[in-house]
């Protein structure tokens, strides 16, 4: 019996594996088809290739679409150790291979917490499927790159490493989440806070706490103001709560009426709706102490006047997800939660993921290039050198690994394309703000402009070459 039972452990534990694996290829397809179908954009793969680039050529990783060192948006210092994979050979596919795994590496430890805590083998393969098929798992992985992949992963190994009472992994999985984004200090924080009160680790909820706070107080005060970021751009997001982050993180007690009136908010509502659905059946009101941790990042999207901090789709709700499958997987281990069955588990994670997932993309918004798809591909083919580059947002990122690479947004004075060697234009595809009309009206001032000639010409794309030695070098 016993030779039976450990049997079938080792089966759930390969069907993980084989669903781990599977996930992984059909997520690095997913990113890679859009890239490949001139679907991302500038900000912000483009931002994080190009500064990943340059430090493997031993340069400081200055965004030219930025126009400051990437250092000082967010601190993702995390970029240094990314570079290395661009010494063995520069590619964007490695920025798509090292997201899906740093994505997908959460299911493993969403499978070790739920077996810490008492769960069966089933249930905890169950909810580890629930995690890859939470919808904000994929549709994350289809929007460029951001170093956030790899906080819920860091988050989880921090718990894990709290309550089994390893110092040094805890502190390896904090320092590397603050090295992810700046704000990132808010929640370890906070997840500081609830180790201590309630899980019990002091040393480690106070190393928490006190690293926390002290890489805010650096980063965002000394750091990212040194490396020509602007700190009060943060105003741009809540100004309606104060003209500094001074003002609106008092906002609460000095105008508690405008606080809970963004607070109190229907769109608000239905953010929480769509944050809460994929888990709620197994989750329980009695476990929720662990989104205390998350409450820094929940707080801040719900206050935020800007609409893609209260989706699945972008990054900012990254944060909060490890939170919500601690709670659940404490939910499901006290026998709380509606839906306790393996089965019913994953079929509710099913619907989620069919309701919320951003799958159909693929074929109803990345195939819409096309038909200029070959002539684009040609034009990109003909940069030969690493001379400056202005083109569209959707054509930066296979454009990025050189010093300058700028964006179209709006028509360009012709004086203002002195640094540039190539600009390339698609009038059919503009792509992100951009129109048909405004890439058709660039084009005829620059086919006025004599230090331009077209290099290349088809299915409305356009190549200009500057008459120069610059395209020599």
């Amino acid at each position: 019996m016993e030779a039976r039972v450990r049997s079938l452990l080792k089966q759930e534990k390969l069907l993980l594996w084989v669903l781990i694996l599977a996930w992984a290829i059909i997520l690095f397809f997913y990113s890679s088809a859009r890239h490949i179908l001139f679907h991302s954009t500038a900000w912000d793969l483009a931002i994080f290739d190009q500064a990943i680039y340059l430090i493997s050529q031993g340069k400081p990783p200055v965004s030219s679409v930025l126009g400051f060192n990437l250092i000082g948006e967010h601190f993702p210092v995390i970029i240094y150790p990314l570079a290395l994979f661009y010494f063995i050979y520069p590619s964007v596919y490695w920025l798509f291979l090292l997201q899906v795994l740093g994505l997908i590496s959460g299911a493993v430890l969403v499978k070790i917490l739920s077996d810490d805590e008492g769960l069966k083998p089933s249930q905890s393969i169950s909810l580890a499927i629930a995690y890859l098929l939470y919808p904000l798992v994929f549709n994350i992985n289809l929007l460029d790159f951001h170093p956030d992949v790899f906080i819920p992963t860091l988050f989880f190994g921090a718990v894990w490493a709290a309550r089994k009472k390893k110092l040094v992994g805890f502190l390896v999985a904090i320092i590397l989440a603050l090295t992810c984004k700046a704000v990132i200090a808010l929640p370890i924080i906070t997840m500081g806070i609830w180790l201590y009160w309630f899980e019990e680790r002091r040393i480690y909820g106070a190393t928490a706490m006190g690293l926390g706070l002290s890489w805010f107080l650096v980063v965002t005060q000394v750091i990212i103001p040194s490396f020509g970021g602007n700190v009060d751009r943060f105003t741009e997001r809540y100004g309606n709560l104060g003209n500094s982050m001074v003002d609106i993180a008092l906002s609460p007690f000095l105008n508690t009426s405008v606080f809970l009136s963004h607070l109190f908010t229907w769109e608000n509502l239905g953010y929480l709706l769509l944050l809460f659905a994929p888990v709620l059946v197994y989750l329980s009101w009695r476990c929720l102490t662990p989104l205390l941790a998350a409450s820094p990042i929940l707080i801040i999207n719900l206050l935020a006047e800007y609409q893609p901090q209260k989706d699945l789709v972008h990054q900012y709700s990254l944060p909060i997800l490890p939170f919500l499958f601690i709670a659940a997987i404490a939910s499901l281990g006290k026998g709380y939660g509606l839906l306790k069955r393996p089965r019913w588990i994953i079929l509710w994670s099913a619907i989620a993921f069919i309701a919320l997932a951003k799958y159909g993309w693929l074929w109803s918004r990345y195939l819409n290039h096309i038909d200029t798809w070959s002539a684009t591909r040609n034009a990109i083919a003909r940069i030969d050198t690493q001379g400056g580059v202005l083109t569209s947002h959707q054509l930066a990122p296979h454009l990025s690994h050189r010093p300058l690479i700028n964006t179209l947004s709006s028509v360009p004075n012709p004086d203002s394309l002195q640094p540039y060697d190539w600009i390339l234009v698609n009038t059919r595809n503009p792509g992100m703000f951009a129109t048909p009309e405004m890439m058709t009206e660039v084009v005829q001032i620059l086919q006025d402009v004599p230090e331009f000639t077209v290099d290349y010409k088809q299915d409305d794309v356009y190549l200009f070459a500057r008459m120069s030695d610059s395209n020599d070098f």
